[in-house]
């Protein structure tokens, strides 16, 4: 095999892989995390790397993946099992062919159980096994798309039956282990020693475990390549400018009458307290009342809300329907009640 650069990326519990032919500095990063981005691009510029595919072993729940960003910035290839829905897959692959990095070859595996996409890559001395196998556990197969007896055959049909001596480089792992083999997890791994295919079955459906927090929003922004909420509203903050709850306070104190102060929180919140010379409106009529409310699109206007998210992304919709002077309250109301700030009922 070629020189290989092989490197694994640890987000929490989460482990995406960076791999590279050295002899044509091509690369492939898979299971790459949306917060790893600047890492992915910082190993690869310092080993001379350039990424040619981004290849997710599954469809995930627990985390969003990067491909969909990345592979359009980069000009990347993404890669997925035939069977992912994920619009923005541009390589679909199927079991045992082969994706070709440079002088380096990945064969596919597909292994469904976990996920009905779920896929290995194999390598001549090692596996990645994605959430089929983990270290001394498995993938779990009550999520969507999850089937225990099709990871019993996944496994004890296909992934055991490669080389003992394979190294197994999974895409979870929360004991700060970076690899095993087969050999070590069908000797010790407790999943693996339940051999028929209904005991199997039944410790899988026996298991009792707690749901990922992103659940639902993992798997739509992963399935469909739509924006997360935090992306939003990075992308909002992006755009707009802040003021500080003290720079906010000396003004209400200067009692100046240059700026409009616009609490986008539902009306019982309003009415309960508010700060000093805000009006209401809430965020859901926005669109809507805006006209009305605010005639003149050269005013000055402060968005905030409890927490300054929802302001956040309120000041950035009215920025882009004209009103070029609006700003966010740099935190929201809660932080002002916390500073003990002056609040009207």
């Amino acid at each position: 095999m070629s020189d290989i650069i092989f490197e694994q990326i640890r987000s929490g519990g989460c482990l995406s892989y960076l791999i590279g032919c050295a002899d044509t500095h091509n690369a492939i990063i898979i299971d790459p995390k949306s917060d790893q981005t600047d890492h992915y691009l910082s190993i690869a510029g310092r080993a001379g790397l350039r990424i040619q595919y981004l290849l997710d072993t599954h469809t995930h729940a627990d985390h969003f993946t990067s491909s969909h960003t990345l592979g359009r910035k980069l000009d990347a290839m993404v890669v997925m099992h035939r069977s992912s829905v994920a619009p923005f897959v541009t390589m679909p692959v199927d079991d045992g062919e082969t994706v070709i990095v440079g002088k380096l070859r990945l064969r596919v595996m597909h292994t469904p159980g976990h996920t009905s996409d779920s896929l290995c890559v194999i390598l001549p001395d090692r596996v990645l096994t994605g959430d089929t196998l983990l270290i001394g556990g498995t993938g779990r197969t009550d999520l969507p798309g999850g089937d225990p007896s099709q990871l019993f055959d996944s496994l004890f049909e296909g992934l055991l039956k490669l080389s003992p001596d394979l190294m197994v480089f999974p895409g979870h792992d929360y004991k700060n282990r970076s690899s095993s083999t087969l050999q070590e997890e069908i000797a010790n791994n407790p999943r693996l020693q339940k051999r028929q295919r209904d005991e199997f079955v039944r410790q899988m459906r026996e298991l009792d475990l707690s749901m990922p927090t992103h659940l639902t929003e993992a798997l739509r922004t992963n399935r469909t390549g739509g924006k997360t909420v935090e992306q939003m509203i990075s992308e909002a903050a992006s755009k707009i400018r802040f003021m500080s709850l003290e720079e906010l306070r000396r003004q209400i104190e200067a009692n100046t009458d240059d700026m409009i102060i616009l609490d986008v929180r539902e009306k019982d919140a309003y009415k309960e307290s508010h700060i000093p010379l805000a009006i209401n409106i809430p965020r859901g009529q926005l669109e809507l009342r805006v006209n009305e409310i605010l005639p003149d699109p050269t005013q000055r206007i402060l968005v905030y809300c409890e927490f300054g998210k929802i302001s956040t992304l309120a000041a950035a919709m009215l920025q882009d329907m004209g009103y070029r002077r609006t700003i966010a309250l740099d935190g929201g109301i809660k932080m002002w009640k916390d500073s003990h700030y002056p609040l009207v009922s």
